[in-house]
């Protein structure tokens, strides 16, 4: 399904708040965080030529988040962000001083940090980046997944020295009792989904997200015309629209929000023009995009600065993940985990639909922008779908 952006509020500027955490500030935090984070480089751009060729359009970039900060996600870049940042806020009023991103590893800020503890919900990246962020502290995390979430993505959590728990459910499920546990027991929560009165940590997750425009833009030869992202409660997609339009403006590219057809809360919320929660269904193939409540503030975003949403279909993002797997001859291989290939799998969704394909412009002068927002992080699940190890394809 494909569906312009018809919302009163589109092409208006973005509410003040927003720019602040998510505009050309709040890309220089974050950049000036991850240049104190020991094991931090900038991803890989890719360049595809022969699968831009064999899709009729003039260039293919491919931002690789599968090397982020050793988590194998986008999402390395914004729990442990705001486990950090909250931790420095929360010395520095205890110390009576302004403490910085200089400061994270420092005894008085660790030992502050060590009375802590740091709940959220997951689908298994965003728990990664938290429990990372909280054990580089020195402080407790504690996340709460549902039942769709496999064993090995628990146990990938688990090694940073968090507490996992098991809920019943779906993924909105979890982030429910991960709420009330944490607010019962003083617990500080880092949720990537806002919602009334709780915006201000999800606006600090998805002000991580920003430094994947900032480092997009920079290593692009050119200005992308296209860009096609994925959407879970939306935080990605909202950060990167976000930056596109503060940092260029009217010559920002198409912004398309790409959503599995199973689990597609933000175009029904498009589609109606206000917050809704769907249904749940059958579960969907990308598993870290079934999300069926989406976050009020990144739709807040995505209404002033998406300029379409789009569905695809499982059999496009397994499709993608073996197409990036398999390159043309001259491109390089892409390890995109299930749903780290949604962008690229909107993408044939669109190419494949005449009527999208000429609506989006997509021909022979169009540059897409994609993020393959995840490696394998389920390597037996990638295995499964591609009929190849990681290793066998990054080697």
């Amino acid at each position: 399904m494909f569906l312009l952006n018809r919302h009163p509020d589109y092409r208006a500027a973005l509410d003040p708040a927003d720019v602040e955490t998510l505009g050309p500030a709040g890309a220089d935090a974050i950049t000036a965080h991850l240049a104190q984070r020991e094991n931090h480089r900038p991803t890989p751009l890719h360049s595809l030529p022969g699968l831009a060729a064999a899709l009729g359009i003039g260039a293919l970039y491919i931002k690789d988040e599968g090397r982020r900060l050793g988590l194998g996600s986008f999402k390395a870049l914004g729990g442990a962000y705001a486990v950090i940042r909250l931790a420095l806020e929360a010395a520095s009023e205890k110390l009576g001083r302004k403490l910085g991103d200089a400061d994270m590893l420092a005894p008085a800020v660790r030992a502050v940090a060590a009375e802590m503890t740091f709940a959220c919900a997951t689908d298994g990246n965003h728990g990664r980046s938290v429990a990372q962020g909280a054990e580089l502290l020195g402080a407790k995390a504690v996340i709460f997944v549902h039942g769709g979430v496999s064993d090995e993505r628990v146990a990938a959590i688990a090694r940073f020295g968090a507490e996992m728990v098991r809920v019943p459910g779906t993924y909105d499920d979890s982030v429910v009792e991960a709420a009330r546990v944490a607010t019962e027991r003083g617990w500080t929560i880092v949720s990537d989904t806002s919602w009334d009165g709780y915006e201000r940590i999800p606006g600090l997750v998805m002000q991580g997200y920003t430094a994947i425009a900032r480092e997009g833009l920079a290593q692009m030869p050119e200005r992308p015309t296209h860009v096609f992202v994925q959407a879970g409660v939306g935080g990605i997609a909202a950060a990167l629209a976000a930056q596109m339009q503060t940092e260029l403006g009217e010559e920002r590219p198409f912004f398309t929000v790409v959503e599995p057809a199973l689990a597609a809360c933000i175009f029904e919320a498009a589609r109606q023009g206000r917050p809704v929660k769907i249904a749940h269904g059958a579960p969907t193939v990308m598993a870290m995009l079934e999300c069926y409540d989406p976050s009020p503030l990144a739709l807040r975003v995505l209404y002033r600065a998406a300029d379409a949403f789009l569905t695809a279909e499982d059999s496009d993002a397994v499709e993608a993940m073996n197409r990036l797997a398999r390159p043309v001859a001259g491109d390089p291989a892409i390890v995109a985990g299930e749903s780290g290939s949604a962008g690229l799998a909107g993408l044939l969704a669109a190419l494949r639909d005449p009527q999208a394909r000429a609506t989006l412009k997509l021909d022979a002068n169009s540059r897409v922008f994609l993020v393959n927002t995840e490696g394998a992080t389920d390597p037996a699940r990638y295995a499964e779908l591609v009929g190849l190890k990681p290793g066998e394809v990054a080697a």
